[in-house]
């Protein structure tokens, strides 16, 4: 007797394999050659592209909670999650619904990836990493174990964050009906680097091509090419030649 759950109107492709204990959702599509681990559940509508990995007790499609007093998730009408071609997704990970995952795109242990979502091509996003609401993550990009992108950020495509970098969207604290007024997150141009434990407070941009060094604390925005570092973080010099993107001899 199968231990699987999965919905009558679900569509699995050719080649696919399914673990004990999953739950396939209703009107679910999963692509050809992929393989499903055990105890993982796929919600309603959500769509799974070809040679997709999913490991053990991941979930997709999540539906987001709600506090009564939050200040950026709203009731709203959601797509489906859709996961692109060839894409890796860990252990305990979770991808909430209205989020669009590109092709070859790994999400690794405990990550979580939240509604609203659009995260580009061949991007690797950490164990433990949490993006949250009203994101978009660019192509190639490298967010580590840890990572905390806040909700109303965007990130260029090439860019990399270090371990246990953290970012913010209100500069009030969390204090004043003012505050629901001025949530921003942040900005990260194409190429830029940040540091391993580096903060970067509301609204900030990082400039394409500019280096956060490992620790600092980000108050104002980052030109391009710069390379800033400190409590706080101030100008220390440029990032050498040979460092910039476009030198790297990377496909775009």
């Amino acid at each position: 007797m199968s231990t699987r759950v999965i919905d009558s109107s679900a569509i699995i492709g050719d080649g696919s394999a399914i673990g004990e204990y999953t739950v396939v959702g209703e009107g679910v599509t999963i692509g050809s050659g992929c393989r499903i681990g055990h105890h993982v559940v796929i919600h309603d509508g959500t769509t799974i592209g070809d040679t997709v990995r999913i490991d053990d007790q991941a979930v997709i499609g999540k539906q987001p909670m709600r506090a009564a007093n939050t200040a950026v998730t709203k009731e709203q009408e959601l797509p489906p999650a859709v996961i692109g071609d060839r894409c890796i997704i860990g252990t305990g990970a979770v991808v909430y619904t209205g989020s669009k995952i590109g092709d070859k795109v790994l999400i690794a242990d405990l990550a979580t990836i939240r509604e609203n979502v659009t995260i580009g091509d061949f991007t690797i996003i950490g164990r433990g990493a949490a993006v949250e609401n009203f994101c978009s993550i660019g192509r190639y990009c490298k967010l580590e174990t840890n990572v905390y992108i806040t909700a109303y950020s965007t990130l260029g495509d090439r860019v990399f964050v270090a371990p246990c970098v953290a970012t913010s969207n209100d500069n009030f604290v969390g204090r004043t009906e003012e505050r629901f007024k001025h949530f921003k997150g942040v900005t990260i141009e194409r190429g830029a680097r940040i540091g391993v434990n580096a903060t970067i407070l509301p609204g900030k941009k990082i400039g394409a091509d500019a280096l956060v060094a490992a620790g600092a604390l980000v108050t104002a925005d980052v030109e391009p090419k710069k390379i800033v570092a400190g409590v706080p973080a101030r100008v220390f010099r440029d990032v050498p030649e040979e460092q910039l993107l476009d030198n790297q001899g990377w496909p775009e």
